[in-house]
């Protein structure tokens, strides 16, 4: 395996750590972004505030070497007073230092986004998508949120929802720049902003996490994140990958009443 040269955000803490973490397992280079610092299972930790374009344009300046890929780790979880931070990290600033990382991309290399299952209301969504992703300044962000009428719930899913369009609308562009592009759809993890989604989905997460079992664990998702990463998904290009442990599968199933299949195929069974 050729040892590789890796960009993760949002490494201090969650999913992002436990990435570094497995990358390093794995011997390869990690730089570490992050808005608070750490030195745990990286290379090299290079300040970071999506919020912030100058912090944004900063950050990818300070890199000096080639990488084999970039993980769009770091985001805000739905909590009120947030509205703004959340689509600015989550999707406007992600997208723009994305944009300043990728000339510093060897060809093959693979970029992960980190979405949310939350984010797979998109096609009801897509023009409100559209909206969002006309903005060109967190100035406009404002304005924004009192004419769409949304609170920070709806802005977190919005921002999600932004993040598989635009891996889907990216995904032809970077395949002809010999890049890679996809997303992750995590449900229910319990990292600590696991609050943060049970105090904003209510009944609707607990009941889909009582039939899951458990919620997910950050390291199965980076596990997940290290392979999309890897050259060995190297045909893995423009998707979206759900890791909810069954919970969209279980409630696709009741929408479309597909409990018959699964009587059909009990009867069925020798």
């Amino acid at each position: 395996m050729r040892l590789s040269t890796y960009a993760v955000t949002g490494v201090a803490s969650g999913i992002g750590a436990q990435l570094a973490r497995i990358l390093k397992e794995q011997g390869h280079t990690v730089i570490g972004f992050d808005i608070h610092k750490t030195q745990t299972n990286i290379d090299r930790f290079i300040p970071l505030d999506l919020s912030d374009p100058s912090s944004i344009a900063t950050a990818a300046a300070a890199i000096d070497t080639p990488l084999d890929g970039l993980c769009n780790n770091a985001g805000l979880p739905p909590r009120d007073g947030l509205e703004a931070a959340i689509l600015q990290v989550n999707f406007l600033g992600t997208r723009a230092f994305t944009a300043a990382m990728v000339p510093h991309m060897r060809a093959g290399a693979s970029i992960v986004n980190m979405a949310s299952r939350a984010g797979h209301g998109w096609p009801t969504g897509v023009e409100q998508v559209k909206r969002l992703s006309a903005l060109t300044s967190t100035s406009q962000l404002a304005a924004f949120i009192a004419a769409e009428g949304i609170d920070a719930t709806r802005c977190y899913n919005l921002s999600k929802e932004a993040m598989i369009l635009w891996t889907v609308a990216e995904s032809e562009a970077m395949v002809n720049r010999g890049l890679r592009i996809n997303s992750l759809s995590p449900g229910g993890i319990a990292t600590g902003i696991l609050a943060d989604f049970q105090k904003a989905f209510g009944d609707k997460m607990a009941r889909n996490v009582a039939r899951a079992g458990r919620p997910g664990a950050p390291e199965e998702i980076a596990q997940i994140a290290a392979f999309v990463l890897s050259p060995a998904a190297n045909w893995l290009k423009g998707a979206d990958i759900a890791i909810d442990g069954g919970m969209g599968s279980f409630n696709q199933s009741d929408a479309m009443g597909l409990d018959v299949l699964r009587q059909s195929t009990q009867h069925d069974a020798p």
